[in-house]
């Protein structure tokens, strides 16, 4: 079996020790470094993850921290949301996008105070775009990667293992707002939210002397209920339309052809690089557009690529994600399709490895 050579340039996290001993199967590679993919299967683990409750290391979502009195202006330049009323204490999902509209990210914002800031990256190397947008209009704002390392606690019984360890001011937290919370001495942010459509949290851990101490603390308190390490699991992220940036979008799309034209104030979002081309992409509307496919057949293979959608013989638009659902009895897809056959109900054919398979565009998500 071929393996990857590990270095330092492919970095551990502050939690790779309960990772290891946890029995992690598998791992990709997300912002140069680990993210465990499988523990036990990934039937198994998506099982788990929707009746109990998951400890995930997901210190690979980096964060990019803007300080300075321009710390707002900057991160409004990058995003076409309007985030005039964000306050202290709020996460927002935002597209990121560069001059051309094109999706450059889609992290989370985490508004600490008027002048800091954290960005909660998906996969890319956005810290080199956000410091040369800082320095190109020369700035006064410091940007950084802070040594910060998110550990999430996902699945229905996540709020009562987090009270046990944080106490019940933690059931209060509302969905995409955080607070602070003590732990050995250390402060630590705690927010409503997650790469999952089960409910939890995300804990921001500055450094890592603290990394081991609570990951173990959430194990212990949560024996009597069935706590397991887990990790974002391929079926219930499709299920749920949690999209994965460098597989379902790319900086080839806009916000609008990836469904995220709701986060878009375009009119409002003054500043924002990409402001100019998205308004036009608003007026014009998007000639393709991500949506929920359902492919017939037995389970379907990894997509490592792009597989085909057809209608009639031509080529209409791509599958980027795809798993067996074990909930819903069939093969759940994420696809970019064109506007002539992205209506619910069309007919498509997708030409997966194993053959060519029916499928037919639904009209929402499935959790």
């Amino acid at each position: 079996m071929t393996q990857i050579s590990l270095s330092r340039r492919l970095r551990r996290t502050p939690f790779s020790d309960g990772v290891e001993a946890a029995g992690v199967k598998a791992y990709t590679v997300y912002n140069r470094m680990l993210l465990p993919t499988v523990f036990e299967s990934v039937e198994a683990d998506y099982r788990h993850l929707k009746e109990h409750v998951q400890i995930w290391d997901v210190s690979c979502e980096r964060q990019v921290e803007l300080r300075g009195p321009d710390a707002t202006r900057l991160m409004q330049m990058l995003t076409p949301r309007d985030l005039r009323g964000m306050l202290p204490g709020q996460c927002y999902y935002v597209p990121i996008v560069d001059e051309t509209g094109g999706m450059l990210n889609d992290p989370v914002a985490v508004k600490l105070s008027e002048d800091r800031w954290w960005i909660s990256i998906a996969d890319s190397d956005l810290l080199f775009w956000v410091k040369g947008i800082a320095n190109g209009y020369r700035l006064d704002v410091l940007v950084d990667e802070p040594d910060v390392s998110p550990l999430a606690v996902q699945g229905p019984k996540s709020d009562e293992l987090l009270a046990r360890v944080f106490g019940d001011r933690v059931r209060d937290i509302r969905f995409f707002r955080f607070d602070m919370f003590e732990f050995q001495g250390h402060s630590l942010a705690i927010a409503r939210s997650g790469y999952s459509k089960q409910g939890g949290f995300e804990i921001y851990v500055e450094g890592s002397a603290v990394g081991m101490p609570l990951w173990n603390a959430l194990f212990e308190a949560g024996r009597d209920l069935n706590v397991r390490a887990g990790c974002p699991n391929l079926i219930e992220r499709i299920e749920g339309g949690l999209l994965s940036y460098g597989n379902d979008m790319t900086d080839d799309n806009t916000p609008h052809e990836c469904g995220l034209g709701r986060f878009c104030n375009t009119h409002t979002a003054i500043g924002c690089i990409g402001r100019d081309a998205l308004l036009r992409v608003a007026k014009e509307g998007p000639v393709q557009q991500i949506r929920p496919i359902a492919i017939a057949g037995d389970p379907v293979p990894p997509c490592d690529r792009p597989w085909g959608v057809f209608a009639e013989g031509r080529r209409v638009g791509q599958i980027t994600s795809a798993a067996w659902s074990p909930d819903f009895a069939t093969n759940v897809a994420i696809g970019m399709v064109k506007l002539s056959h992205w209506d619910a109900g069309t007919a498509l054919e997708v030409e997966t490895p194993e053959g060519t398979r029916d499928a037919v565009v639904q009209a929402h998500f499935w959790i």
